[in-house]
């Protein structure tokens, strides 16, 4: 890339507060991986739509961020979207923690967002106009106020969605009779709150997961190593929020993310195994995050 195509990575560096190495991983999958959806979009007549899925601390939303700094940096108009903005409010976890399962409370898994709205505002998209774009603040556990969303006007030329199981199908019946980990074993017994999981893939995400023009996957090495990528994620916001002033010691101790992490066990371990034979777009990733595109 030339100088006036490369004077955006010192601004996108900056703001996700990335090192200089990052250059070598924008130099070297980033910028061909941009050309591609350039041309990908390019007389498409509506708006390129493109899933990345990774697991967490994958470092799919640094990966989206460089994608939507690069494209728009090159005179496209990008929505850059993640699927965590689209969880339902907390009232309405709690009241299907009450109705169907209690481990329903918890955001991340599916059936816990909002799918009518990701499906409405990639709608809005395709159109001339503003549109709204869904915000969820993690640290109150609920969705912005609609005041704060940001807003693009549209119709944008690629809508990237990043998100833990973005692209997932669901698992047949026969991989959902045992239970996969401590917290299944001991408090979805029945398995009706995976079954309500893999039946919300089966429904109502579908069409959604289904409609991307590319499907983007970062390939984490193992199920472990996830837990281990999370749990540093966990200690860096601690030390954020110390230097801050804040109360890091609010942030979840080793016995709590285990139990989050036991949330999204099945369908990691399950996208891990199913999802890179169909991904359009294929990085393995070692145990220090580092990219080897496949595919």
């Amino acid at each position: 890339m030339g100088a006036p195509e490369t004077a955006w990575i010192d601004g996108f560096l900056q703001r996700e507060a990335l090192p200089q190495s990052y250059r070598d991983v924008i130099d070297r999958h980033v910028a061909p991986l941009g050309e591609e959806l350039i041309g990908a979009a390019r007389g498409l007549g509506r708006p390129l739509s493109v899933g990345l899925c990774g697991a967490q601390g994958s470092g799919k939303s640094t990966l989206a961020a460089a994608l939507a700094a690069l494209l728009g940096a090159r005179g496209l108009k990008v929505a850059a979207l993640s699927l965590d903005d689209f969880y339902l409010t907390r009232a309405e976890r709690q009241t299907l923690a009450k109705v169907v399962h209690p481990l329903l409370a918890t955001r991340g898994v599916p059936g816990t967002h909002d799918v009518a709205l990701a499906s409405r505002t990639f709608e809005r998209l395709a159109s001339a106009g503003v549109t709204p774009l869904p915000s969820f603040d993690k640290a109150i556990d609920d969705r912005r106020p609609d005041a704060q969303w940001p807003r693009l006007d549209g119709p944008a030329d690629v809508v990237l969605f990043e998100g833990w199981c973005v692209g997932a199908r669901p698992q047949p019946e026969a991989m959902l009779q045992a239970p996969i980990n401590a917290l299944e074993r001991d408090e979805d017994a029945n398995g009706t709150w995976r079954r309500y999981v893999n039946a919300a893939l089966e429904g109502p995400y579908r069409p959604l997961f289904e409609g991307f023009d590319r499907l983007l996957l970062l390939q984490a090495p193992s199920f472990e190593v996830v837990f281990e990528w999370r749990r540093e994620q966990e200690q860096k916001l601690a030390r954020r929020l110390e230097a801050s002033g804040g109360d890091g010691r609010a942030l979840m101790n080793e016995a709590q993310l285990a139990r989050f992490i036991a949330h999204y066990e099945r369908l990691t371990r399950h996208i891990l195994a199913e999802m890179p034979s169909r991904a359009d777009v294929l990085f393995a990733l070692d145990a220090q995050r580092r990219l080897e595109r496949r595919r």
